[in-house]
């Protein structure tokens, strides 16, 4: 029997897709659920499971179509496959690069990186990833395509013209709407984090056993921004219209980097979790951020966001707003630092905070006391265990 594989519903606002791998070709035996093709939106990568055990008979629509919902995208054959000989799964859409050996060996890279690669013609078998698990990166694919013998322009100066991905494409007009739409200040301020940190090396270990996750510093930044939010309501708020909307929740987004680009899951009623409850929705969101399996409810509505530049060494920056919210609060690098205390010179493990904020709604007053919150239930995180 013949089975029509098609494109399935799309999330709300979400208009059409773009085909970015296809990961059978025609010909291959599939098993059901089996990932047969993975679709690029502006905000999420789909995958297009198999409905049943068969043959991929025909592919309908190539890598970079756009496509709608209930578009076909392939025909099947459904039953068992023909005793022969197995077709090799096409986990690339690349040729074997001129000159490059390459061993029979299966590369994990992402969708984004499957798709430059085949832009590039990189084979990404020919590759050793540097991402997480021996992942191939988009990065990995740019260094591969300036090896010699892989370009053609090999000892000449190269340039190469990539577009954009939908999500990225995504991020660059929300963050144009939030410059052009918002009138963006931001204040600093650095937090002494010698407690949260002795804090934390004294409860890892037992804090681990019990919960089954590490205790991190989102954890007590997460914590420490609810109640300041409590404290300063219009931070919790956002603009419609004419109105502000004043939210009696605290849905916190995380902003979490992928090699598609950033994306912000939410941790939702934030105010009702504990430490753990919060470490374990962080760990859950970076593993799907990492397999690509962010949805998008995981991304819809927040109330406040919180960034982690320190990640990657950032040591003071401003945050830009994530639309519709009215602030964001930027985490930097831990250096230790001399700082004074009781007149004395001493060395202190230090952050530098940033709020960036709508100042439409939030005034130098209200800004600057909600970072002091946060300074002060960090400084001294016995108050967030206090409620004082």
């Amino acid at each position: 029997m013949t089975i029509e594989i098609k494109v399935p519903t799309l999330p709300e606002s979400v208009a059409d897709a773009t085909i970015v791998t296809w990961h059978k070709k025609p010909g291959d035996s599939v098993k059901r659920d089996e990932n047969l093709v993975d679709l690029e939106t502006d905000k999420v990568v789909l995958e297009v499971p198999a409905p049943a055990d068969g043959v991929l008979e025909k592919v309908l629509k190539e890598v970079g179509s756009v496509v709608k919902a209930d578009e076909v995208l392939a025909l099947m054959q459904q039953g068992a496959a023909k005793a022969a000989a197995p077709a090799e799964k096409a986990t690339d859409t690349s040729a074997v690069v001129a000159n490059s050996p390459v061993t029979a060996k299966t590369a994990a890279a992402g969708p984004a990186a499957r798709r430059l690669a085949a832009e590039l013609d990189v084979n990404t078998a020919a590759i050793s990833g540097t991402g997480k698990d021996g992942r191939v990166t988009r990065s990995d694919v740019l260094a591969q395509s300036q090896q010699p013998g892989v370009t053609t322009a090999a000892g000449k100066r190269i340039e190469q013209r990539v577009p954009m991905t939908r999500l990225r494409a995504r991020i660059a007009e929300r963050l144009l709407e939030a410059q052009h739409n918002a009138a963006i200040l931001t204040t600093f301020n650095e937090v002494n984090l010698k407690n949260v940190m002795e804090l934390r090396s004294r409860y890892k270990d037992a804090f681990e056993k019990k919960y089954g996750v590490r205790l991190g510093l989102m954890s007590f930044f997460t914590r420490a921004a609810v109640e300041a939010l409590k404290r300063f309501p219009d931070v919790n708020a956002s603009i419609d219209g004419n109105d502000i909307v004043y939210h009696g929740y605290y849905d916190i987004g995380i902003a979490v980097s992928t090699e598609r680009g950033l994306v912000v899951p939410v941790i939702r009623d934030a105010d009702r979790m504990s430490f753990a409850d919060i470490e374990r929705s962080v760990a859950d969101y970076g593993r799907k951020a990492r397999d690509g399996q962010i949805t998008i409810d995981d991304m819809t509505g927040g109330t406040f966001t919180i960034t982690n530049g320190g990640v990657f060494g950032s040591l003071l920056a401003t945050p830009i707003l994530n639309p519709p919210q009215s602030a964001i609060l930027g985490m930097h690098k831990i250096e230790d630092r001399p700082v004074v205390e009781n007149g004395q010179i001493v060395i202190r493990p230090m952050m530098y905070v940033a709020l960036s904020y709508d100042h439409r709604i939030i005034d130098g007053k209200g800004s600057v006391g909600f970072l002091v919150a946060i300074k002060e239930f960090l400084e001294d995180p016995a108050r967030l265990l206090l409620d004082v």
